[in-house]
């Protein structure tokens, strides 16, 4: 099955992994551990892992080859949204060696006056 995977630079890997798990599986099932670092979602088009790792939350989605872009967006997405204030940016790269997308926040910042 084709494979993207992205490494999130963060301090908080834990969290935000918790955190995308929780929101996520109001629509669709997934799973948390604290205690592992391990998490997963299951979609209609494929699946998603989430693995906290020193520094970096590591993600990794699965699913047919048209579906990876749509999984990467949807993941990714809701990621960097959570993750506005640390600015965090999700770079997919596709186990075919095609790159992936990349989801970052475009939001221009206020103005300083």
């Amino acid at each position: 099955m084709p494979r993207s995977q992205a490494r999130v630079s963060t301090d908080r890997p834990h969290r935000y992994a918790k955190q995308l798990a929780a929101h996520l599986g109001r629509k669709v099932e997934s799973s948390w551990d604290e205690e592992t670092g391990l998490g997963s979602v299951s979609f209609a088009m494929g699946t998603a892992t989430l693995t906290a790792a020193p520094g970096a939350l590591l993600l990794a989605v699965e699913g047919e080859e048209e579906n990876l872009p749509n999984l990467e967006s949807v993941v990714g997405r809701h990621l960097v949204r959570f993750g506005s204030k640390d600015e965090l940016v999700a770079e997919w790269h596709r186990d075919n060696g095609e790159p992936g997308s990349v989801q970052r926040n475009e939001e221009e910042p206020p103005a300083q006056s």
